[in-house]
C-alpha cells in the first residue's frame, strides 16, 4: 500500500468520524454546535501537523542532503484529496440518511467545495508539519556540527597550557 493511500484512508476516517460526530452532538447539544465544530477542526489540523512533523523528521534523518528529500508534497496532496473524497461521500450519505443535523449541502456543492476545502484542511497543516520536522533535524545537525568544531579548539588550548 502506498504511503499516500495509508495517510488518505486514515485522515479520511478521522474527518468522516469528526463530521458525523459533530452532527450527532448537534442533536444532543445544539446550543454549543460551533464549539463542537471548532474542536473537530482543531483535531483534524493537529493530527495533520503531528503526522507531517513525523514525516519530516523521518525524511530528514533518512536523507542528510536536502536535495535528496522525498517528495512529500505530492504524497500529502494525494492523501488530502483521498481523505476529502472519502469524507464528503460518506458524510453526505450519512447526512442525508442517518444524521440530518449534519445539514449536508447539495451533492455538487459537497463534491466541489467540500472536497476542495477538506483537501486543503489536511494538506496545508501536514506540509507545515513536514517543514517543521525537517527544520528540527537540520537545526539539530547544525548544533552537533558546531559542537564538533568547538571541541578540538578547546582541547588544543588545554594541551598547550
Amino acid at each position: 500500500m502506498s504511503s499516500w493511500i495509508l495517510r488518505g484512508l486514515s485522515m479520511g476516517a478521522l474527518v468522516t468520524v469528526a463530521w458525523v460526530l459533530v452532527g450527532i452532538l448537534m442533536r444532543v447539544a445544539a446550543t454549543v454546535g460551533s464549539a463542537w465544530s471548532i474542536i473537530a477542526l482543531a483535531l483534524i489540523v493537529l493530527t495533520s501537523i503531528v503526522w507531517g512533523v513525523y514525516d519530516g523528521i523521518r525524511d530528514a534523518r533518512a536523507n542528510p542532503d536536502p536535495d535528496d528529500y522525498a517528495d512529500l508534497t505530492m504524497v500529502w496532496l494525494k492523501a488530502g484529496f483521498l481523505s476529502a473524497a472519502i469524507a464528503v461521500v460518506i458524510g453526505w450519505i450519512a447526512g442525508m440518511t442517518l444524521v440530518p443535523e449534519m445539514r449536508p449541502p447539495g451533492l455538487m456543492v459537497a463534491i466541489t467545495a467540500g472536497i476542495s476545502f477538506l483537501t486543503l484542511l489536511v494538506y496545508v497543516p501536514a506540509f507545515i508539519g513536514v517543514s517543521i520536522g525537517r527544520w528540527l533535524i537540520r537545526r539539530e545537525e547544525r548544533k552537533a556540527a558546531q559542537a564538533a568544531e568547538e571541541t578540538p579548539a578547546n582541547e588544543e588550548a588545554v594541551t598547550t597550557a
